[in-house]
């Protein structure tokens, strides 16, 4: 098994690419593909639990979405696509995985305008732990520089790859100062989320996250939501303003690689992971490990 020092292009096993098993070294694409130079490409970032893909039907349904408003069709349906997904993870003989289903627009036109691209479909499994070492303890965050965008700049519905430039830049800005994320403003200076996480807050009881009317409402930020209700936990989307960061007792992200992650502190303000917070992130993992039923 490969580990996390070991570079993507060179592991052993096998990755499925336009409807066929190619060894995992082979899967390769030129270096004038149109999803490399324009970001034509949509993705979706899974986990199996188990050798069962937590919520794979509504990751595939969202990777089709995402295709359709970058303007292409995906070759495979959600049918096949569940199907080749579930044939990958168990070619990988991993029961707990991180799943990647991703499509591109390929070589065949090199401009911005790429309308006879072929388009290509590949599905990757690998071995993933915890996104966060020691996660209970609670993360720190900082503040980033960078804004998610206005929706009328961007695809914001859609898990585009494009759209992670500026994560990938906070996140590294926030790493080089010791930070593990960045909370990110929106585009009018509102709370929104950390680089590849949606954000809860809680405040007298109820738990508030932003709208969000401007980035991914997240699968696992759905969940966590559903898992909330269940537990009477009364919740508030509104939005937030950064100088209201003080004013709440516990903090959490959630998203598939972070799952329910802790937060103990962003920039100055701190915060300590209680009880809500624990349950949560326990109910998760109950959810996900086949424990308990998702919530109505």
């Amino acid at each position: 098994m490969a580990d996390a020092s070991t570079p993507y292009h060179d592991r052993d096993g096998y990755i499925w690419m336009d409807g066929e098993f190619v060894p995992w070294r082979e899967t390769t694409i030129h270096v004038l593909t149109h999803g490399l130079h324009y970001a034509s490409s949509v993705f979706e970032g899974e986990r199996a639990y188990g050798g069962h893909i937590f919520e794979s039907r509504r990751h595939t349904e969202r990777l089709h979405r995402s295709a359709n408003i970058l303007g292409f069709e995906l070759p495979y349906t959600v049918d096949e696509i569940e199907k080749a997904k579930h044939e990958t993870l168990a070619k990988s003989g991993l029961e707990n995985a991180y799943v990647r289903a991703f499509a591109w627009r390929g070589s065949e036109m090199m401009g911005v305008s790429a309308q006879n691209n072929k388009i290509h479909v590949a599905i990757a499994v690998w071995h993933w732990g915890d996104y966060f070492a020691d996660k209970m303890k609670g993360i720190a965050m900082t503040h980033a520089q960078w804004r998610r965008p206005d929706p009328k700049t961007a695809p914001c519905e859609a898990k585009a790859a494009g759209l992670y430039m500026i994560c990938t830049l906070s996140k590294h800005a926030a790493e080089k100062d010791g930070f593990a994320d960045a909370l990110m403003l929106d585009y009018r200076g509102h709370v929104a989320e950390a680089t590849g996480a949606n954000i809860f807050f809680l405040q007298d009881g109820a738990l508030h996250t932003p709208t969000p009317d401007c980035f991914l409402n997240g699968i696992t930020r759905q969940t966590a939501i559903k898992l909330a209700k269940a537990r009477q936990i009364e919740i508030v989307e509104r939005t937030i303003m950064p100088d209201e960061l003080k004013n709440f007792s516990e903090c959490f992200i959630t998203g598939t690689a972070a799952e329910i992650t802790p937060v103990r502190q962003i920039g100055d303000v701190k915060y300590k992971p209680g009880s809500v917070t624990e349950a949560l992130v326990t109910d998760y993992s109950d959810l996900v490990n086949g424990k308990i039923k998702m919530p109505a």
